[in-house]
């Protein structure tokens, strides 16, 4: 028989908020162990959590940003289990009544899918977003085992998604545009270094052709989604093999080893009533109002699928380079401030891409301020495109200028190259600089007619190729003309003279 895999994806994310989810503890990454903790987030009796309202305008964002239904009451609810990095022994979460429910991601996928979605681009529906509080983190020595519990009470968001997804590559570009939805609405940071990600998996196995779905393999420990897609690769060649030898699957939870690339059965899949799942006594159900809501709604941003496609629309940018602006905001921002105003917004493009990201990516590093160092050991050692931007030397306008002396033919490509390093570097004016260097385009044409007359005469064998029928002639030509004028001379119509000389 054939068999078809059926995908679903289980991410949790840490939500970018200063304090913890129901007390005021730091939510920051790499302090020592058990430095950021309380009598709450330890879980010790007597203790009340508090819910941090930004985590739930950040939950409230997300379900906008995923095309979710926001729910008018949504409550929290204890779900229990019994484990080392679980301090109260049992989670702060949200069963039957979450903050929000549906939604849909949309995403660019090449390969085969089962949904598409509004716009014709693959699909992937959710079931939910929930809110819900992290555990601790366990390590685990040659001697010893012991638990951090700086991450116990972090606000996390779980999103489940449906079933809908057919191949590991699939789940791979699912997982990164729910990552870049999730980074450009400010939901998280987003960094699975920190932890800040994590993505269980549930796969099963079905004949082609078949609705009902086969046992569910939920498999655990995937760090990173290069792992998640790995880790679905070797499962499914797993649970097919079993299939096709005669044997049955039974419903588990599995671990992903890393080292050795193979899943490993953990222990037989728990149901729900297994958590004895029931509402929190401690908390209030949540009941948003109308006002609360607009607030939330005011945070709303353009995703990056919608900015491609809308810089691929809007200003005729090919793929590419609707992708790198997509990708980084500052960049993109900083283009469309110039496409705006400029008759050729892909001639921008080239220029951003092209010369100025290169010498952006060569600026030092800007030291840390006294002191910030010790403050935050996780500070990154490259500095963003954003920053580099505002230490430019020459602003946006200079930039929009030399497009314009190119376009215009007041200066040769090659000779702009020279005029836009010498406005990085000392920030003097474009027309300035092509003053200075003498590098204005010869345009007049009588001074060219008398340029190419010079060079006909004498190279009179190119000439004589050229109406040979050898039309690769004319580019030497050309180049003579550039030589005899030190560069100066407009390619184009130097070409377009050469041309007529020789044809009459």
């Amino acid at each position: 028989m054939d068999y078809e895999a059926v995908i679903g994806l289980e991410t949790h994310v840490q939500l970018k908020t200063c304090s913890k989810m129901w007390c005021a503890c730091a939510n920051t990454y790499g302090a020592p162990p058990n430095t950021q903790v309380c009598p709450v987030c330890l879980g010790l009796p007597g203790t009340l959590p508090v819910p941090n309202e930004e985590a739930l305008r950040l939950t409230a964002l997300a379900g906008l940003l995923l095309n979710c239904t926001l729910p008018p009451r949504a409550k929290f609810d204890r779900k229990s289990y019994f484990y080392p990095d679980m301090p109260k022994n049992y989670q702060i979460t949200q069963y039957d009544q979450p903050s929000t429910v549906g939604g849909y991601v949309d995403f660019e996928y090449d390969g085969p899918t089962r949904l598409r979605g509004p716009n014709g681009l693959p699909l992937v529906r959710l079931i939910r977003a929930h809110l819900e509080e992290d555990v601790g983190k366990s390590f685990h020595f040659a001697q010893h085992s012991g638990v951090d519990f700086n991450r116990a009470g972090v606000p996390l968001l779980e999103i489940v998604s449906e079933p809908d997804i057919g191949s590991p590559d699939m789940a791979y570009a699912y997982l990164n545009a729910l990552k870049e939805i999730l980074i450009r609405g400010g939901i998280s940071d987003c960094d699975m270094e920190k932890g800040m990600v994590r993505c269980d998996v549930n796969v099963s196995m079905r004949t082609i052709g078949e609705n009902t779905l086969g046992a569910k393999i939920e498999i655990k420990n995937l760090n990173s989604f290069s792992g998640v897609r790995r880790a679905l690769e070797y499962e499914i060649a797993r649970q097919i093999t079993i299939l096709r030898q005669g044997g049955q699957l039974v419903q588990s939870t599995r671990r992903w080893d890393e080292v050795s690339g193979v899943t490993e059965e953990m222990r037989t899949k728990e149901e729900a009533h297994d958590y004895r799942y029931f509402p929190d006594p401690d908390l209030l159900p949540i009941e948003p109002d109308e006002a609360w809501l607009e607030t939330v709604r005011g945070r709303v941003v353009e995703l990056p699928l919608a900015r491609k496609q809308r810089f691929m629309r809007v200003y005729g940018l090919p793929a590419g380079d609707a992708e790198v602006f997509k990708t980084d905001l500052a960049l993109g921002d900083y283009f469309e401030c110039l496409a705006q105003r400029a008759a050729s917004p892909k001639a921008v493009a080239n220029w951003v891409l092209n010369n100025l990201l290169g010498r952006l990516a060569e600026m030092p590093v800007e030291p840390a301020p006294a002191g910030e160092a010790a403050e935050q050991p996780t500070r990154s050692t490259s500095m963003g495109t954003a920053a580099k931007l505002a230490r430019l030397k020459f602003p946006p306008q200079a930039l929009l200028e030399l497009v314009q002396l190119v376009e215009s033919g007041v200066v040769s490509s090659s000779g702009a190259q020279r005029v836009f390093n010498g406005m990085f570097d000392t920030g003097e004016a474009p027309r300035a600089i092509v003053e200075r260097l003498g590098l204005a385009q010869v345009s007049d044409t009588t001074r060219l007619e008398a340029l190419c007359d010079q060079v006909l005469a004498t190279h009179p064998g190119p000439a004589a190729d050229y109406r040979a029928g050898k039309t690769a002639a004319l580019n030497f030509l050309k180049g003579q003309v550039m030589k005899l004028s030190r560069g100066r001379a407009n390619p184009a119509l130097a070409g377009e003279i050469l041309e007529r000389k020789l044809k009459s």
